[in-house]
């Protein structure tokens, strides 16, 4: 079995104007990927909306042997990581196919596979 990390990355001051309707497709459509997930025998180990990029906690060394701790994400870009899955599965293709369908109902995806 291997491991695959599922990123998903979206614009977190759009997502939040969206109307409910637009809320609600992607409830459904991320419903439809558990299903899928589950047909295929790929495992969901975890998954979970991740709070506003406004209060994640940033550390970075400071070279003197301490930390630099701010708030906020690392970067500063459009989008921010809101949600992950981490899954198990024996046949990596088919779980990529999976995450493609996902993508095509209009999900953002970034996936990474889980070393050791």
């Amino acid at each position: 079995m291997s491991r695959h990390l599922l990123l998903l990355p979206a614009p977190e001051a759009e997502w939040a104007e969206l109307p409910a309707s637009e809320h609600e497709k992607g409830m459904r459509s991320h419903e439809q990927f558990h299903q899928d997930l589950a047909a295929g025998g790929h495992r969901l180990i975890t998954a979970g909306p991740l709070t506003p990029s406004d209060r994640a906690v940033s550390m970075r060394p400071d070279g003197s042997g301490g930390a630099i701790v701010t708030t906020g994400p690392f970067t500063g870009s459009v989008e921010q990581v809101v949600g992950f899955y981490l899954l198990e599965t024996d046949d990596r293709a088919a779980l990529l196919a999976v995450c493609q369908d996902f993508a095509s109902r209009g999900e953002l995806i970034e996936f990474r596979d889980v070393e050791g």
